[in-house]
């Protein structure tokens, strides 16, 4: 689970775009605190901070404390976008954290043990990930870092799903129990047709060449002759 991480935040009394363009020139992000039953709060967030957050990864499944208006609240982003063209955050949505209550979050999942798989190690096979993630229903304050898999003994052909999965208690996966993870395919012949192409290529390279050279010995001994008399 995520430590709670402080973060701090200026109150706004104006809200708009003409009150966002002017919070982006201090070089702060509009942000909005909602959710909890009360009334959403306007707030600004650092730019820099913010961004090196945003592109550290988890910062949709972390826990912040935000100090803003002289009150502490505890939140959980929930959306952010980017600018299209310089990937700068532009605007952030937070949700109240409240006790009891759960959140859907995007979890990434962590695969161990692949040197300890003979369907990879010995054989040769390949580790193909369906899912990168898994959306989990769970408590805010009991967000996963990660969820990881043992792929010990795990060999050719075998298919993992969300069963073989073990959640932390209290965590509920919102989609199909079925849903495939990951499988073990075998050796892909891809990289023998490809140094098959790459031979034929460099073999009629070599013809052509050689071809050439020949042309030019013939064309310079030709030019060497000399006319009968």
């Amino acid at each position: 689970m995520s430590a709670v991480k402080p973060l701090e935040a200026v109150a706004r009394d104006r809200v708009g775009k003409g009150a966002a363009r002017a919070v982006r020139r201090q070089g702060q992000i509009p942000a909005v605190i909602y959710g909890g039953g009360q009334a959403p709060q306007a707030i600004a967030v650092d730019l820099i901070r913010t961004r090196t957050l945003i592109y550290a990864g988890g910062f949709k499944t972390t826990v912040f404390e935000i100090s803003a208006g002289g009150r502490k609240t505890r939140v959980i982003p929930r959306d952010f976008q980017l600018d299209p063209v310089t990937g700068v955050p532009m605007h952030v949505d937070f949700l109240r954290v409240v006790a009891g209550q759960t959140v859907t979050v995007e979890v990434p999942v962590h695969f161990l043990n692949d040197d300890k798989a003979p369907g990879i190690k010995q054989r040769g096979g390949t580790l193909n990930i369906v899912a990168h993630t898994l959306a989990l229903d769970v408590a805010p304050d009991q967000i996963p870092d990660a969820i990881e898999i043992d792929l010990t003994g795990r060999d050719i052909g075998d298919v993992i799903h969300v069963t073989d999965v073990k959640l932390p208690s209290g965590v509920t996966y919102t989609g199909e129990a079925t849903d495939t993870v990951a499988n073990i395919v075998p050796p892909t012949v891809l990289g023998a047709e490809v140094e098959a192409e790459e031979a034929a290529i460099a073999e009629a390279q070599s013809a052509e060449s050689a071809e050439e050279k020949a042309e030019e010995a013939g064309e310079a001994e030709g030019e060497g002759e000399k006319p009968e008399a």
